[in-house]
Parts: structure tokens; C-alpha cells; sequence
């Protein structure tokens, strides 16, 4: 089996600590290591280095095989620009199939948090042996829902198909994308919903032919790329291919139009949290909700339910704090309410051509 861990992304909302030019998964968010290596690490010891695949962006290309040293060079698909993940997705299967057609591959992402390591690389077993005894399908991996998160993508299922030791494996019904809080709620209750982190597992023929029927345009250029890996050509072919396509989202190019009989849903406790937003990320800390998460240098009295990470040899001290962030690094203090992390992104784009661009 073979794992593409995707960490392109900027992650505006955990500014200012993440930043276009060193973008959260490459950040010691959480203990001394970044997201990305941890995403390596947890994968230890099911899935060798030549078994793991990296895709990002071309401009991060030192930063990640300096993260990534036991990584394969050959294992980093490197993306000329962003296109978003529906051509990230096509253009890494297609450049896994041209050896690997039919073998498992699983995706995952370099910016999550995941408790239960041991639990989350059976769950990638199970799907692997489901995907191997049923070719031509797709097993999503779903995290039971911890609350009525508004925030995250859920995945609704219907019947249980079968179960490996012990874990139920369901049918797939429908993704759903940020419900509303009574939606959320009423999701909690059925228990028929879970949490999509967006991890699932197929073979790179089955999704390719997808892309054949649903994404055409996208799929005539991942074949040119496809022909042209192992090749002195490949370089020149991505680069010129890339920047053609449509900028997509996975659901909306594939998984939205994909017929459900052919999609599978494992939902297990991960103890998983995306940690792209820093009230994500006390969430995923906390012991209990009341409690203050911090890192670095800092005094905090009288003060309930904050999360204060300081970068610096300052120290930072918070007195009869209630639900905020602080966020201190060496040229940028964030103070904010933890209700107001939607308006960081905004205020970040804000700055895009002031005197204040360089901090973005």
C-alpha cells in the first residue's frame, strides 16, 4: 500500500505563525516537531520511507526535504502552482498508476492532529483489505464526531456491509460541507454521521477513471504527465500541463458525482482534530474544555478556556482572560476572541499590498 500525505496548503487561519512562505504543516504547532513530520511519523512502522509520497508545492520543495530526509527524492510530486486539490489528487494517482495501478493507495494530510496512531494505521488496513477484495471502490475513513462541529465536512452513511475485527464497515451516502449548528446537532443524534478529515483509500485506476468520466479535460492532462514519468521529459511536461488545469476542489470534480455504490465508510474513534485554526487546535490540547492551553513563556491568572503560544523569549502574562488567543511571534501579536478566528483569513488578505504585505 502507498500513502500520498498532501501539504500544500498556506493555512491562513493559524496566522500568524503560519505564513505563505512557511506554511503551518512546516511549524512545531504542536511538541518539537512539525505537522508534517508528524504525519510521517504516525505512519511508522506499517509504511516504509519508499512507500510514502509527498505532494506540495513546488516553492516548498527545500522545506520539505528538509522536514523529510528519509524520504525518496522521487517520492515529492512537486505542484508548479496551486491548482487546488482536484488536479493535486489526479496528478498524484497518475503518477503513482504508471507503476501501481491497482494497489491501495491512501491519502492523508500533513496538517492534522491524530491521538490514536495505533488505531488510525489499522483503520488504513482495514480499508486496504476492503479495497483489495472489492476493486473499483473507495473507502472513506471518518472520525466520530466529538460535538456538533459547523466547522468540518461530515460524512453521512447508511447500512453496516460487513466488519473486521470488530470495526463496522457501512455504505456511503452523502458528504455534507460545514452544516449549520442544527444541522450539526441533529447529526449527533443519529449516528449515522461522522467527521470527514478528507483520509480516504482507493486504487489510482479506479480514481483515474473517474477523472475519465467526470473531469475529462483534467484527465487528458494527467495522462500527458503520466506518459512522461521516468522520463527525461517530465519536468518540462508537468510544468507546462499544471498550470492548465481548473482550479477544483476534489469533491466537487469527483467524489460529489461518483455513484455511492462503489464508496465505503469506515468511522472510528482517531482521536483526530484538524488543527488548522487555533480554536481547532486548543480543542484538539484540551483535557477538558475550561482549561488553558499554552506553549513557550507564559503566566496566565484568573483567567479560563484560552489559548496563548508564544514564540519568543518573552515572557507573555494574561490576567482575568476568558475564550481568547494569543498568538506572539517575533514581529506579529495576535489578540483575538476565540469566536473571531473566521475574521483572521479576512484581515490577513487585507494586508495584501500595504506596508504590512511582508508579514503575510
Amino acid at each position: 500500500m502507498k500513502i500520498v500525505i498532501f501539504a500544500g496548503g498556506v493555512g491562513t487561519r493559524l496566522w500568524p505563525l503560519s505564513r505563505k512562505n512557511t506554511p503551518k504543516q512546516f511549524e512545531k504547532i504542536i511538541g518539537e516537531k512539525s505537522t508534517l513530520q508528524l504525519a510521517v511519523d504516525r505512519l511508522k512502522p506499517d509504511f516504509k520511507p519508499q512507500d510514502i509520497y509527498v505532494s506540495t508545492g513546488k516553492k516548498y520543495e527545500a522545506l520539505v526535504r528538509n522536514h523529510l530526509p528519509q524520504i525518496p527524492a522521487e517520492n515529492f510530486i512537486l505542484e508548479p502552482e496551486m491548482r487546488d486539490v482536484g488536479p493535486a489528487v489526479g496528478v498524484a494517482m497518475g503518477i503513482i498508476g504508471k507503476k501501481h495501478p491497482d494497489s491501495p493507495v491512501g491519502i492523508v494530510w500533513s496538517d492534522h492532529f491524530v491521538k490514536k496512531e495505533r488505531r488510525f494505521r489499522e483503520v488504513l488496513e482495514f480499508a486496504k483489505r476492503l479495497v483489495n477484495q472489492q476493486p473499483g471502490s473507495i473507502v472513506f475513513i471518518g472520525q466520530r464526531a466529538r460535538f456538533a462541529n459547523q466547522n468540518l465536512g461530515w460524512l453521512e452513511f447508511g447500512d453496516e456491509v460487513s466488519q473486521m475485527r470488530g470495526t463496522k464497515i457501512f455504505k456511503f451516502k452523502k458528504l455534507i460541507y460545514r452544516p449549520s449548528l442544527e444541522d450539526a446537532e441533529m447529526f449527533m443524534e443519529s449516528k449515522k454521521y461522522a467527521w470527514n478529515p478528507g483520509y480516504f483509500v482507493t486504487t489510482p485506476a479506479f480514481i483515474l477513471e473517474q477523472y475519465k468520466q467526470f473531469a475529462p479535460k483534467i484527465f487528458k492532462g494527467i495522462m500527458n504527465i503520466q506518459q512522461a514519468v521516468g522520463t527525461s521529459r517530465f519536468e518540462e511536461v508537468l510544468g507546462k500541463t499544471y498550470p492548465t488545469f481548473e482550479k477544483i476542489s476534489f469533491d466537487n470534480a469527483i467524489l460529489e458525482k461518483m455513484d455511492p455504490k462503489n464508496v465505503f465508510v469506515i468511522a472510528a474513534d482517531l482521536g483526530w482534530s484538524d488543527v488548522g485554526a487555533w480554536e481547532a487546535l486548543k480543542e484538539a490540547l484540551e483535557v477538558n474544555k475550561n482549561e488553558n492551553v499554552t506553549k513557550g513563556k507564559v503566566l496566565i491568572e484568573d483567567s479560563s478556556d484560552n489559548l496563548v503560544f508564544n514564540y519568543t523569549d518573552q515572557l507573555v502574562v494574561g490576567i482575568d482572560l476568558e475564550k481568547m488567543l494569543v498568538i506572539n511571534t517575533d514581529d506579529v501579536l495576535l489578540v483575538c476572541s476565540k469566536n473571531s478566528v473566521p475574521k483572521i483569513k479576512k484581515l490577513v488578505e487585507s494586508l495584501n499590498g500595504t506596508e504590512h504585505e511582508h508579514l503575510t
